[in-house]
């Protein structure tokens, strides 16, 4: 029996997260802000699941939310950071307060769980952290920019923290799906585009959740399968949408940068011209 720690078990991914890790017959402590939203769980698992209010966006919470976890379950063997939020508009017209709640939600607070968790799972002798990321940590969108910024910030810092606990027998596993069948669309915050930028490309229609390709069940079993593979990848890139976008998105900027080659050299020399 494998045991889990999940944020933003609420809904979408977590909650099948957990869901599934409860039906292989794991433990799982499942943290989300209102936790009367398992209480379905708690009749049908009873003590295997185990229970705790979180908002990722409040650090002092964070350590005492892990730091009981542990404490109370003893080695806990994949922590999966999934919490988080959106804002969609164009860049300009978001307020201060909703760039400062989607970067706390999807990037602070998944650095400071990562702070506040590998000391346990180093302390064990090892485990597995994986960190939701999305296909929007490597390409981008217009009207998304806060969310990319949010996701490509956790990808840099995941891709440098995992070779740094990697010596530890810590494995970190940064997952980005495409577009899924989730709440979190409809939950997040949409910007009426100010008078530039109405008809333009960050003022298109949104997608309705039943023409998005992945769905929460399939993206959650990958999850748990590469989880518990013994040798988890640095990244797993989900659904048919998201392979698309990110690996023409990658072959694009590549095909890019190998144009800039001689310029890229020539920048060693000192300039002669000033």
């Amino acid at each position: 029996m494998k045991t889990w720690f999940v944020t933003g078990a609420s809904r979408g991914i977590g909650r099948e997260i957990v869901e599934q890790a409860l039906a292989r017959g794991d433990r799982v402590a499942a943290t989300l802000r209102r936790p009367e939203q398992l209480d379905e769980l708690v009749g049908k698992f009873g003590d295997r699941l185990w229970r705790r209010r979180l908002d990722v966006t409040d650090t002092g919470a964070i350590e005492d939310v892990v730091g009981a976890a542990f404490g109370e379950l003893g080695r806990i063997d994949v922590v999966v950071s999934n919490a988080g939020s959106g804002v969609f508009g164009a860049a300009e017209d978001l307020s201060d307060a909703q760039v400062e709640s989607v970067i706390a939600a999807n990037l602070t607070g998944s650095i400071q769980l990562a702070r506040r968790a590998v000391p346990h799972l180093r302390a064990q002798g090892g485990g597995v952290f994986v960190q939701l990321s999305s296909m929007g940590g490597h390409i981008a969108f217009p009207g998304f920019a806060i969310y990319h910024a949010a996701k490509w910030g956790v990808e840099g810092y995941f891709d440098a923290m995992a070779r740094e606990i990697a010596p530890f027998g810590i494995a970190t596993v940064l997952v980005a799906p495409g577009m899924v069948r989730t709440g979190f669309f409809d939950a997040a915050e949409r910007v009426e585009p100010s008078a530039p930028y109405r008809g333009g490309s960050a003022d298109s229609p949104a997608l309705a959740v039943e023409e998005m390709p992945g769905s929460s069940s399939g993206v959650a079993h990958a999850v748990i399968e590469a989880a518990l593979s013994g040798h988890p990848p640095l990244r797993l890139l989900l659904n048919s949408d998201g392979y698309e976008a990110v690996t023409e998105g990658v072959r694009r900027r590549l095909e890019s940068l190998e144009r800039q080659r001689e310029s890229a050299y020539a920048a060693d020399a000192e300039y002669a011209g000033r």
